[in-house]
């Protein structure tokens, strides 16, 4: 009898096995990866729904079969570092980053968990990868040169039929990518006979004063350059522009918000395409072996209405080049 309870004792123990276990693989192949996100502004622009739109491509859906814990600086860039460890403690298995702040914050904070940037300055200038083909480390995603990009916007204002000498650059004081763009605009800037005046804002409150600024110093027009800050605050930036008459060229998003003029990167298409580099992450490939991607489309955007309203006439020549124009 002690022999059969035994015997039964160990077939129910043989049989607990045989249901832990394919319980335990259930349990393993259910696991919902995480995702994090760092960036350098607020949640009240376009990134978020971009970076949900690219994952979308990929099956991905928040809050089904994955986690995103979200981490924002709202313009205050000395808490990326502490955001990034935060994001690092919770061990998720990817950390998705905005502009070259967050991602330097990142890197720094973790040099196992991969990191995606969804958009960064000049990413090998800046130590950010040591190759673009083959970054190698745990940083991949995409980049565009800056420099070359703000020049690009100086070339275009020369092209108006308006007076374009004096121009205003304005930036945020806080980003390290200012440093590599103004000897590059500078370098433009002298065989278009323009002069630039640098402007340094840290965020909306300090808009007012650097346009009125501008306005006294009867500045012909400002570029506006590619801040995770003033990216978001597009709309307030044209508005102030406008206000004080002074023509306005940033980014595409810029134009669409009240700027004059806008050319560069479609910063939407590039939080997009982050969805592809998490998901092959999250299927096995080593960022390291992911070529880091350069945008290859630039757009050009005329706000007509803002035009109008500048007493400006855009030349014919110029219009037919635009992507979009916005009456």
């Amino acid at each position: 009898m002690a022999f059969g309870i035994g015997r039964r004792k160990f077939i129910t123990a043989l049989g607990g096995v045989a249901v832990a276990l394919p319980l335990a693989a259930r349990a393993q192949q259910a696991k919902v990866p995480r995702l994090g996100f760092l960036g350098p502004a607020s949640p009240t622009g376009f990134q978020v729904e971009a970076l949900r739109a690219g994952l979308l491509d990929f099956g991905y859906v928040e809050g089904r079969n994955l986690a995103i814990e979200y981490r924002f600086a709202n313009g205050q860039y000395d808490q990326l570092p502490a955001l990034a460890n935060e994001l690092v403690r919770l061990n998720v298995d990817v950390i998705v980053t905005h502009s070259t702040p967050g991602t330097q914050a990142a890197k720094a904070a973790t040099s196992t968990i991969p990191i995606v940037m969804a958009v960064a300055g000049d990413a090998t200038a800046l130590g950010l990868v040591s190759n673009l083909a083959r970054p190698g480390g745990n940083v991949t995603g995409s980049t565009f040169f800056n420099p070359e990009l703000m020049a690009k916007r100086l070339e275009l204002l020369k092209e108006l039929p308006t007076p374009m000498f004096q121009i205003a650059v304005l930036s945020n004081t806080d980003n390290p990518v200012n440093e590599a763009i103004f000897p590059v605009m500078e370098e433009t800037a002298k065989p278009l006979s323009m002069k630039l005046t640098k402007f340094y804002v840290r965020g909306p409150s300090e808009f007012e004063t650097a346009f009125a600024d501008m306005a006294n110093r009867k500045l012909d027009a400002v570029v506006i350059v590619d801040d995770p800050i003033l990216i978001v605050n597009a709309k307030a930036l044209a508005l102030q522009a406008i206000s004080r008459r002074i023509p306005s060229i940033s980014h595409p998003e810029f134009g669409t918000a009240g700027g004059l003029m806008a050319y560069g990167v479609n910063l939407y298409d590039l939080f997009r395409r982050s969805g592809y580099f998490v998901d092959r992450i999250l299927k096995g490939t080593s960022p390291g072996d992911l070529p880091v991607e350069q945008p290859t489309k630039f757009e050009l955007v005329i706000n007509l209405t803002t035009a109008k309203s500048l007493g400006i006439n855009i030349p014919p020549t110029l219009l037919a080049r635009a992507d979009r124009v916005i009456e």
